[in-house]
């Protein structure tokens, strides 16, 4: 049988989901081996070393660079608080004083008889990083984090914004092909994981921010809505750092796309379950997926449930990536080997597919995403 190799999504109902949660910087590991953690579980933390200030003291003072020293109240490395006068000169015969006090808490960073300024440095900055899943941490990585496992039904989307969260599952769509709308969000839905189906409009996910949901999973997203929502075109940086109060996983891509039916079905089996989701994406080099992982209670992985994905074959269940056929989702029914002629005159390998309406289509290997599941 003919096989390829293509970029996919994972769609599962079981596998084992491991995170590595590690820090900036070496810091402390909270947890041991074997502790069970829930998303909200800090199990690392740190400093970051806080912001450097400079201070032209000579100037301040009126004294050249050289004098600073001798009018330095405090040394390099002492603890300093707003307010406090950290450097005073005298002039005629002490007569006239100048002060020059801190404008942050902190410490003494560095005091430069050359240039007449002093460094320096706030507070520490506290990093805490949490487990993000509820499960198990299989293991421990001495001062840099840990890696946290469990088993649960596995969703990759396509695009997101919005870092890592977790919330109970309430679908509000009636099907994968209904639009979520503003009148759709209910105002009881606070820590909640909406579903929707075929898209979220820019008011819905206002309103859902309002009554304190804490994301959306759906399958499409207009790209117009998108640079309204977050002010700013968005570009190819990678995303997920965005603090919009709430965190958006789309499954098929921008514009009006039904979520594919076995995606909302899962989501669906899972109602009224915890779901740990993060927007977290970048389409460049070192691809990052949003995703939704819904932990299980039980340790046990059915069959074949982390098998590796053999590839394209036929069969396979893909999306459609590019125009004419673009967000449409099919089965695989042939691979020819040989190289074909496109409407653009250059050669590629194609594949047929047959979408779910019976349609067929031949279309360039290069333009389909193939959907994982397991």
């Amino acid at each position: 049988m003919a096989r390829a190799y293509t970029p996919g999504l994972k769609v599962t109902e079981q596998m084992r989901v491991v995170k590595e949660r590690i820090l900036p910087l070496k810091g402390d590991v909270l947890v041991q081996k074997g502790d069970r953690v829930t998303p909200e579980t800090v199990v690392a933390q740190t400093h970051l070393p806080g912001p450097v200030e400079p201070v032209n003291v000579a100037n301040i003072l009126g004294v050249p660079p050289e004098d600073v020293g001798e009018c330095m109240l405090k040394k390099e490395g002492e603890a300093i608080k707003v307010g406090e006068i950290i450097a005073r000169s005298s002039s005629f015969f002490g007569l006239f004083k100048a002060e020059c006090k801190s404008k942050t808490d902190g410490t003494i960073e560095n005091i430069s008889s050359i240039t007449g300024q002093v460094l320096l440095r706030g507070q520490p900055l506290p990093v805490q990083v949490k487990a993000y899943l509820t499960g198990e941490v299989v293991e421990v990585f001495p001062k840099e984090g840990v890696a946290v496992a469990c088993i649960g039904s596995f969703v990759q989307g396509i695009f997101g914004i919005g870092g890592e969260t977790a919330g109970t599952i309430r679908v509000l769509s009636k099907d994968h092909t209904e639009v979520l709308d503003a009148a759709q969000i209910p105002t009881d839905c606070q820590g909640q994981v909406l579903v929707g189906g075929s898209l979220v409009t820019a008011a819905a996910m206002k309103k859902a921010i309002s009554v304190g949901a804490r994301g959306i999973v759906v399958g499409g997203f207009d790209d117009r809505d998108l640079r309204d929502f977050l002010g700013y075109d968005l570009g190819v940086a990678i995303t997920g750092s965005e603090e919009l109060g709430i965190t958006l996983v789309v499954t098929e891509g921008f514009g009006t796309i039904a979520m594919a039916e076995k995606t909302f079905q899962l989501l669906k089996r899972h109602e009224g379950q915890l779901a740990c989701i993060n927007g977290a994406t970048q389409i460049r080099a070192g691809v990052i997926r949003p995703e939704v992982v819904i932990p299980k209670e039980t340790v046990a992985v059915a069959a074949g449930a982390e098998s590796e994905i053999a590839g394209l074959s036929i069969g396979s269940p893909v999306r459609i990536i590019r125009q004419p056929y673009f967000g449409r989702l099919g089965t695989v029914t042939d691979l020819p080997a040989p190289l074909q002629a496109l409407e653009s005159e250059s050669h590629a390998r194609v594949l047929e597919v047959k979408f779910d309406d019976q349609k067929r289509a031949v279309v360039p290997r290069a333009n389909v995403e193939m959907i994982e599941e397991i």
